[in-house]
């Protein structure tokens, strides 16, 4: 259902699924705890934990937690990759509903996308359990058209600048590293390469 950005951020606010561009594929989006509908909607295995998008690593703060070093040192990696293709896996805070990663409720993936139009939206809604838009085991779904055709009750964002059948996006899935406690694990490589201090 396309609906304008002011709709598409309301309806997020009122936990309904969304869909928007990002910089990698477009997501499907929800307020962290109402997680378990986009679980449904793809037909996803609760293996797979959904990430925490946010417009800044102020809003995702809340839901990790480090020692002071550890927080510097992973303060110092947004800063440097962030906004960007970058998911970091980091120890979850007791505020990160259940439905998000029911597999390991001790760890959450965040991210801030190097999307200004996407940022404009999770600056309104606060941080959202996202993924992408395909049904699980899929490619992801790179247009509004082909989202709508999958999807025909979540909120997708209709502009006059973002034509239905054009994507938005590099194609490639964000870089994934997970914090061991000491360093961090590469889980998938995307375009971000970590650099080693």
């Amino acid at each position: 259902m396309k609906v304008s950005q002011n709709e598409l951020i309301e309806a997020a606010k009122a936990g309904q699924v969304v869909s928007f561009p990002t910089d990698t594929v477009p997501a499907l989006a929800v307020r962290p705890d109402r997680a378990t509908a986009i679980f449904d909607l793809k037909r996803r295995s609760l293996e797979k934990p959904l990430i925490l998008m946010a417009a800044n690593f102020l809003d995702l703060q809340p839901y990790i937690q480090g020692t002071p070093a550890e927080l510097a040192i992973w303060q110092q990696i947004t800063q440097e990759y962030w906004p960007g293709a970058l998911t970091l896996v980091l120890p979850a805070s007791e505020l990160v509903p259940e439905g998000i990663n029911p597999g390991d409720r001790t760890t959450i993936g965040i991210r801030v996308p190097d999307l200004p139009l996407a940022r404009e939206i999770l600056s309104q809604t606060g941080a959202l359990a996202t993924t992408s838009a395909n049904h699980s085991g899929e490619p992801p779904l790179e247009t509004t058209n082909a989202i709508a055709q999958a999807f025909p009750n979540v909120f997708l964002l209709h502009r006059s600048d973002l034509p239905c059948d054009v994507t938005v996006g590099s194609r490639l899935p964000s870089t994934v590293a997970k914090w061991t406690g000491k360093a961090w694990e590469i889980l998938r490589q995307g375009n971000i390469v970590i650099k080693e201090k």
